[in-house]
């Protein structure tokens, strides 16, 4: 799932969500750290639509790797160290 050819997006938005104040501009409403980061910010920084930004925000969320908070009508994205934690050792052991 990580490593299909679109999994590299979504290897890319984990690693952006590291220091999303280092590769986001600062959103209007809600901070970058301790809120997330926007769909529509994502979508830019990749180049893509909202709605494909989306799919790849919402598959990580569902994976429990990105935690969202509704601030507004928007919906904000950061990680979940905790569980990447998690999943990493779960490679690291062979699954």
């Amino acid at each position: 799932m990580l490593r299909t050819p679109t999994g590299e997006r979504r290897l890319d938005i984990l690693e952006w969500l590291k220091d999303p104040a280092a590769h986001f501009p600062p959103q209007r409403h809600g901070d970058l750290v301790e809120d997330g980061v926007t769909a529509d910010a994502v979508a830019r920084k990749l180049g893509v639509r909202r709605a494909v930004a989306e799919t790849h925000l919402d598959l990580l969320a569902d994976l429990g790797m990105l935690r969202t908070r509704r601030i507004r009508r928007r919906t904000h994205y950061r990680r979940d160290e905790v569980r990447i934690a998690e999943v990493a050792r779960m490679f690291e052991k062979g699954w």
